[in-house]
This record gives C-alpha cells, sequence and structure tokens, in this order.
C-alpha cells in the first residue's frame, strides 16, 4: 500500500474521475475525505469505499464557498490531525463559442475551475507547512494546453491551475510541499454520457491508442503523483491522455 496511513482530500469526488481516485487512494491504504457538492454521490462514494474495508468520511462541499470548505478542514483535522494530499478535481463544463459565451457561463467556470482551486489549497495550506510535508495535485486538462473550440472558459482555468501548480512548486517546494498537474484527455466519465455516439467515436479516433482514457487510469497517475515513489516531482505537467495530442 503506497499511501498508507496518507490523509487525502479529494474534490468533486462523487462520480468519474474523482471517485475513482477516492477508492484507488483508498485501496492504497490511504484515508480518503470524499467532497462533493452533491450529497447523494458524496454518501455514495463513501459507501464504496467503507464497504470494501477501507478509511473515508464524506463532506459536503462547494468549492466557491470558503465556509464549507473551512467546516471540512476542521473536521478532517479532528479525526485524524493532518492533511498530506490534495486533489483539486472539482470542476465544471459549460460551453459555448466565444461570441456566444455569457459572461455567466464564463464566471461560474471560472468561479468553481480557478478559484475553487485557490480556495482549497489556501485552506490547507498553513497545515501542510506547519507539518512540514504535503503533496498538492491539480486537475487540469489537454484543453488547458492546447485550448479546443467552444472553451474558452474551461480552458483559461485548465491553463490557469497549471500556472498555480508550477508557483506553489517554487514556492513551497522548499516546505516539504510538492504541487503537481495532470492533464487528462478524453476520458469515460458521465460528462461524456451526454454527447451523441458519433462525437465519442470521433474522439476516440484521435487517440493513437484508439480508446477513450477509463478514469481509473487517472486516478492511478494521481495515486503515483501522491506517493514517495514521486518524492522527487514537483512542478511536472503530465498527459494522461493515450497520445490525443500527437
Amino acid at each position: 500500500m503506497r499511501l498508507r496511513d496518507n490523509v487525502a482530500i479529494i474534490t468533486g469526488a462523487g462520480q468519474g474521475i474523482g471517485q475513482a481516485t477516492a477508492v484507488k487512494f483508498a485501496k492504497e491504504g490511504a484515508k480518503v475525505v470524499a467532497c462533493d457538492i452533491n450529497k447523494t454521490s458524496v454518501e455514495g462514494t463513501v459507501d464504496l469505499i467503507t464497504e470494501a474495508g477501507f478509511d473515508a468520511i464524506g463532506f459536503v462541499v462547494d468549492v466557491t464557498d470558503k465556509d464549507s470548505i473551512a467546516g471540512m478542514v476542521e473536521g478532517v483535522m479532528a479525526k485524524w490531525g493532518r492533511i498530506d494530499t490534495l486533489v483539486n478535481n472539482a470542476g465544471i463544463v459549460e460551453d459555448a463559442q466565444f461570441k456566444k459565451m455569457s459572461e455567466d457561463q464564463f464566471d461560474r467556470v471560472i468561479d468553481v475551475n480557478l478559484k475553487g482551486v485557490y480556495n482549497c489549497t489556501k485552506a490547507v495550506v498553513e497545515i501542510m507547512l506547519t507539518q512540514n510535508s504535503g503533496c498538492i495535485l491539480n486537475a487540469s486538462s489537454i484543453v488547458g494546453i492546447y485550448g479546443n473550440f467552444g472553451q474558452t472558459n474551461y480552458a483559461a482555468t485548465k491553463f490557469g491551475v497549471i500556472g498555480m501548480v508550477k508557483t506553489w512548486a517554487r514556492e513551497l517546494g522548499r516546505k516539504g510541499i510538492r504541487a503537481n498537474a495532470i492533464c487528462p484527455g478524453f476520458i469515460e466519465t458521465p460528462i461524456l454520457a451526454k454527447m451523441p455516439a458519433k462525437i465519442i467515436s470521433m474522439m476516440a479516433d484521435r487517440v493513437p491508442m484508439g480508446r477513450l482514457g477509463r478514469p481509473d487510469e487517472i486516478a492511478a497517475t494521481y495515486a503515483w503523483l501522491a506517493s514517495s515513489e514521486a518524492s522527487y516531482i514537483n512542478g511536472a505537467v503530465i498527459e494522461v491522455s493515450g497520445g490525443a495530442t500527437l
């Protein structure tokens, strides 16, 4: 178990990549803190983990609400007394071509995907500094490197969280805190379930491996980065895309 007794907070843990990451961390021995804005989803993830005999607690957290984040952090510290890993996974999409994108669409994505990462990291960084150890993992995207049609807001946030990681790696590295980002490609998540089969097939065709990625493949990368096996990896931006950008 690579993450034995590692206390790990995972936002957006109610489904998709976040849920897969929570389950993977638990199987690797972590004490998982599953956070999501949806109470039923949080409970579902916690049940998956605890029924398998692993440790997990859940919190309803809105990453745009500092009070809900603070309450979660207080609860984690009261139960386990430390925070080793933060996976900033929570995110939303509000796609539209730039000329049609409303200010509300832009602002909502910025608030969750960018400011939410700031809010959550701000809430735990002093704890990690006191411990002189910690790992911050941001969910970016290949869209955050290369852009994508109809995703001005999303691309801006996913580029922004890369900038945060590189800055934190410089500022916090000497304090024993590592910061890295993962850029998933086309992954089979509930978001894709709303897309026409033809579009999904076209996405898979763009990948040299000929298929979409699985949430557990992203989760495995997060778990590795959080482990001591990645102890000298800091400020990295890792594509997990099957070669979709080649």
